[in-house]
């Protein structure tokens, strides 16, 4: 994907390529950061669409100008819809025939991401367990970072599947 999409061509950190029995090995490992995705107003006006989300803050660039954050902002939800593509940026897990999504523990929203701000992530692999199925289970603490800023747009808790 190009910058004209929303995501950068810089490059990032490689993915981390690891085979189903090597997942359990990434307990207490970093991964990424990935590289940096532009917030844009076209997509933030898309997500709206979807969403049926129209308030004024996200979809307004003009009155947005003399609101809280000077400009359109992306709604939080956006933002942390960004954690799954990201993620696959950041982790591909070899001889799986399933990979699940989870769910999420915690999911806080603790800066605003202004339109045309950069975002890009880092996940702590906090603990990696068997489960039934013959699965891995993964809790990922992720943390969606704005270049330029001290504190991060998003920190969750994600939890996702590995199944062989």
């Amino acid at each position: 994907m190009d910058a004209s999409q929303g995501h950068s061509s810089e490059a990032s950190t490689a993915p981390t390529v690891v085979s189903f029995e090597e997942v359990l090995s990434l307990e207490g490992s970093t991964l990424g950061p990935t590289s940096w995705r532009e917030i844009t107003q076209e997509q933030v006006n898309t997500f709206a669409a979807a969403t049926d989300d129209h308030q004024w803050i996200h979809v307004d660039p003009e009155r947005a100008q003399d609101g809280p954050f000077g400009a359109p902002i992306a709604h939080g939800f956006l933002t942390l819809s960004l954690l799954i593509p990201m993620w696959t940026e950041l982790l591909d897990v070899t001889g799986v025939s399933t990979k699940v999504n989870y769910g999420l523990d915690t999911v806080r929203f603790t800066n605003p991401v202004v339109v045309g701000s950069r975002v890009r992530m880092t996940v702590a692999v906090s603990e990696v367990k068997e489960v039934a199925g013959d699965g891995l289970h993964l809790v990922a603490e992720a943390s969606i970072e704005i270049e330029g800023q001290e504190r991060p747009a998003v920190v969750a808790t994600f939890l996702t599947r590995f199944y062989r």
